[in-house]
């Protein structure tokens, strides 16, 4: 009999109280920044609370992953690699990382897990870095399923999949528009976000073909419809992106992941969780409600036409309605919306602008907003501040729980209390203690006493009581044993808590390609040796360290002419503006160019 497949939820964390929601929300998984060089600056963490966090997941099984994946100088490598032992020390399972150099260091027996920074979108590559050491690749979001299902079939190696959250327009690893334009490298972790401002897209003669749009803002990844075709796929963790996202995204976000993929669980049990205990909530989980910007499951089957957020990067959240009608600073909406006093809505407004407003009172279907805001009979207007539902995410909204079977029993000279939780991680503690015959049946309130564990991990199942004869048994030694046998449960799982081992090199582990450009961000020595060694003959410093003009600023799979429907491969048409296509704003001008043979979109500085 084969075991079941281990299924990971992967959630992120921007700090240890976002971690610790994660876990009791119902991840397997949780990742988090570095206290430096993760590719989100503004969310490092200390030592410490790494540490915390790992004390915390544990128990249940879940396991902690540090991302520091940027580009490193060469005055940073020995300060990385010292921050990597503490790391390591502080118990995390794992580090995610694209600077290839890093790999090089004197590390710990860490996993490597090979970030979608590293344009993880081929056999090819993700078949070298298996051999490179790496455990684990992240997969380029554009890949379709048909392409994950080939990386999966000619690679042993785990493939991490993202499924949701904010979407990066250009390949991870691939975008120098902020390192261009204001010297802020989104491989070091500052982005700019250039991609979600609004650009004029003129004409090689300078007519304007759109005004005003945010051209290359995406809407949201939402795969929950397509979670059974990703496993089929060959897919086996299941990442959330947002590790700058609030606390109420990673509760509701995590929750909701945590349910459609136990539905899939319990329908096949050649799968199981990766992790350990149960979580329930105290809400029903919705990812509407969180920041969003519409959602899309993005080319996962193919090309499609509406992955674009071209009208504001702003959160929409949920649809409601459209207006019917309107009274000074109120309205009704045409079908019945369960809006709250405090609300945030939001709808497009008649100069094409997305205004926001608050909700002050509802009365009898009545909205009454706290100003006049304009809105027009006819407009489509979305909730994207749910003040009821924030009020629950600030409280304690989930719980996680061990499952723990428990056996009181007399001995010849005292008593003994016998624990096993649902891993199978079993404990057993005796006392002596002088037995008196009790007056009246000590069942109740054994069971009662046992039953009480609170603050702790777990939750008791079963409980048997096997004495001899009815002896007397005090509630506060029932108290002393409880609390002993769940510190001694705890302190067996912490030491029987199996860490993964990091995977040994290949002695043909040979990158495919001799030259290496500036895309692969060779940003040190040790970088540039690691290449060397694996087969290529010429390497080129990183954007960062040596800028170069003429090359493409960022490399997109969402493609402008697509959008517009003149497609010469998918809609047979020819654009009635002379090409190039520029995005223009303010004193920046990128040059559009168009690869059809590999269908993506190349973007220059003019």
């Amino acid at each position: 009999m084969t075991c079941a497949s281990p299924i990971e939820l992967l959630s992120p964390a921007k700090n240890l109280e976002c971690g610790i929601e994660a876990v009791l929300h119902g991840a397997d998984a949780v990742y988090i920044g570095a206290p430096k060089f993760s590719a989100r600056a503004a969310a490092g963490n200390s030592i410490d609370d790494i540490r915390r966090l790992c004390d915390f997941a544990h128990p249940f099984d879940v396991r902690i992953y540090v991302a520091l994946n940027t580009i490193l100088k060469d005055d940073e490598l020995a300060e990385a690699e010292r921050m990597i032992r503490d790391l390591y020390d502080a118990g995390i399972d794992a580090l995610i990382i694209q600077d290839m150099g890093i790999s090089r260091l004197d590390l710990p027996p860490l996993p490597l897990h090979a970030s979608t920074q590293t344009d993880n979108s081929s056999v090819e590559k993700v078949d070298f870095l298996y051999k490179a050491g790496f455990s684990r690749a992240v997969l380029a979001r554009e890949l379709t399923l048909n392409e994950i299902n080939t990386i999966h079939q000619a690679v042993p190696i785990e493939l991490e999949a993202f499924v949701h959250g904010a979407l990066c327009v250009s390949y991870s690893g691939h975008c120098y528009l902020s390192a261009a334009l204001c010297n802020r490298s989104a491989n070091r972790g500052k982005c700019a976000q250039f991609c979600r401002l609004p650009y004029l897209l003129t004409d090689a003669d300078g007519k304007i073909i759109v005004a005003d749009k945010h051209l290359l803002s995406l809407k949201d990844l939402n795969r929950s419809d397509e979670l059974d075709n990703l496993i089929k796929a060959g897919v086996t963790s299941f990442k959330i992106e947002g590790r700058l996202k609030d606390m109420s995204y990673v509760k509701n976000i995590t929750a909701y992941y945590r349910k459609r993929l136990d539905e899939i669980i319990a329908r096949n049990p050649e799968y199981r969780r990766s992790s350990s205990g149960t979580s329930s909530f105290t809400f029903e989980p919705d990812p509407a409600k969180s920041f969003n910007r519409g959602f899309t499951a993005y080319y996962l089957n193919g090309r499609i036409a509406d992955v674009t957020a071209f009208e504001t990067p702003k959160s929409i959240g949920e649809p409601l309605g459209k207006v019917k009608d309107v009274r000074d600073n109120t309205f009704t909406l045409s079908v019945k919306a369960n809006i709250h006093n405090g609300d945030g809505l939001i709808f497009e407004a008649d100069n094409g602008e997305w205004t926001g407003v608050r909700v002050n009172r509802v009365e009898n279907n009545r909205i009454h907003l706290l100003k006049d805001s304009k809105l027009q009979v006819g407009t489509m207007v979305f909730r994207n501040f749910d003040k009821e539902f924030e009020d629950a995410m600030a409280r304690k909204s989930a719980e996680r729980k061990l499952r723990v079977d428990m056996e009181w029993r007399d001995t010849d000279d005292g008593f003994a209390l016998e624990a096993r939780d649902e891993t199978g991680v079993k404990s057993v503690i005796m006392r002596l203690f002088g037995k008196t015959l009790a007056q009246k049946e000590q069942t109740d309130n054994i069971v009662a006493q046992l039953s009480k564990l609170g603050n702790t991990p777990f939750v008791a199942g079963d409980i048997m009581i096997s004495m001899s004869q009815q002896w007397f048994v005090p509630s506060s030694l029932l108290s002393e044993m409880r609390r002993e046998i769940v510190s001694k449960l705890l302190a067996i799982k912490r030491m029987n808590y199996q860490h993964q081992q990091r995977n040994k090199p290949a002695a043909n582990a040979v990158f495919p390609e001799k030259t290496v450009d500036y895309r692969a961000n060779i940003a040190n020595r040790e970088a540039e040796q690691f290449y060397l060694e694996h087969g290529v003959k010429s390497a080129e410093k990183a954007f960062e360290i040596a800028p170069q003009k003429s090359v493409p600023l960022m490399v997109t799979k969402h493609c402008l002419r697509h959008s517009l429907g003149w497609c010469p491969v998918y809609h047979k048409k020819v654009s009635p503006y002379s090409e190039p296509f520029y995005l223009v704003r303010e004193r920046t001008k990128l040059r559009l160019q168009f690869d059809c043979s590999e269908c993506k979109m190349l973007i220059f500085r003019d």
